[in-house]
């Protein structure tokens, strides 16, 4: 069984690193873009009033456009450290306070893409990613 999975371990990364790109994205484009609009009641309405010269704007800057990087494979290792720093940053400035346990101030998200970006960090994009391309053509 291991070794029939292992032929797919760096498509899976490849993918991995995509999708983990595209919701951070769409965190970015929500904060940013305002886009969708999160109807009332919903866990995440806040992200329609975040105010692009706040801390929460800022953040969603590095979203919006590492989160893209990241998509692409482009710079993958700094940029899913960034990453990686900036979800650490979110949880310890925006979540302990609200009280011990993830489950219970809402860090839930932050600690997961905090070390899925360090995986990333250290494992690189994978084979279908830009960075794969230029090092090819090098």
């Amino acid at each position: 069984m291991d070794k029939m999975l292992a032929k797919w371990q760096s498509t899976a990364l490849s993918l991995f690193r995509f999708i983990t790109g595209l919701l951070l994205f769409q965190f970015g484009v929500a904060k940013i873009l305002k886009f969708p609009v999160i109807p009332q009641g919903n866990s995440y309405a806040f992200l329609n009033k975040v105010e692009l010269m706040s801390l929460s704007g800022a953040a969603g800057a590095i979203e919006l456009i590492l989160g893209a990087l990241l998509m692409l494979g482009l710079f993958t290792r700094p940029v899913a450290f960034i990453l990686a720093g900036e979800m650490a940053f979110a949880y310890f400035i925006g979540h302990s306070p609200r009280g011990f346990f993830p489950l219970i101030n809402g860090g839930t998200l932050a600690i997961l893409f905090c070390f899925a970006c360090l995986y990333l960090s250290t494992s690189g994009g994978g084979p279908y990613s830009l960075d794969a391309m230029m090092r090819k053509k090098s």
